[in-house]
C-alpha cells in the first residue's frame, strides 16, 4: 500500500511542480515523497522510478500525438535516427532514473548505519 501511495504521490507532485517550475523539480518531488512515505531503499527507488516513468511516458505520448508525431519524428531522426516511440521511452527512462536516485538518496538518509 505504501508503494502505491508513494508512486501516486510522486507522479502527482511532480506533475504539479513541473507546471510552474523547471523539469528537474521531479527530483525534489521524489525526495520529498520518499521522506514522507518511509519505505526500504529499493522500494523507494522503484516507486519513484515507476511513478515518473509512467507520468513522462504518458505526457510525451499525448504531446507527440497532439501534433501528429511531426516534432518527435524530426527530433528522433536528427539526434538518434531511431523510432519516435523509442525517443518517448528514452525520455521516460531519463526522468525515471533521476527521480529514482533522488528517492533512494532520501531513503538512505535516515537509514541506520553500521559502524
Amino acid at each position: 500500500m505504501k508503494f502505491l501511495l508513494a508512486l501516486i504521490l510522486t507522479a502527482g507532485l511532480s506533475y504539479a511542480l513541473c507546471l510552474y517550475f523547471p523539469w528537474w523539480t521531479i527530483a525534489l518531488a521524489a525526495f520529498a515523497t520518499a521522506l514522507l512515505v518511509r519505505q526500504r531503499a529499493g522500494l523507494s527507488f522503484l516507486s519513484a522510478f515507476a511513478g515518473i516513468f509512467i507520468l513522462w511516458a504518458l505526457l510525451s505520448f499525448f504531446i507527440t500525438n497532439a501534433n501528429e508525431n511531426i516534432l518527435a519524428n524530426k527530433v528522433s531522426i536528427l539526434l538518434f535516427n531511431v523510432n519516435p516511440i523509442l525517443l518517448i521511452l528514452m525520455t521516460a527512462i531519463t526522468g525515471a532514473i533521476i527521480s529514482g536516485l533522488s528517492a533512494l538518496s532520501a531513503a538512505l538518509l535516515f537509514q541506520p548505519r553500521a559502524i
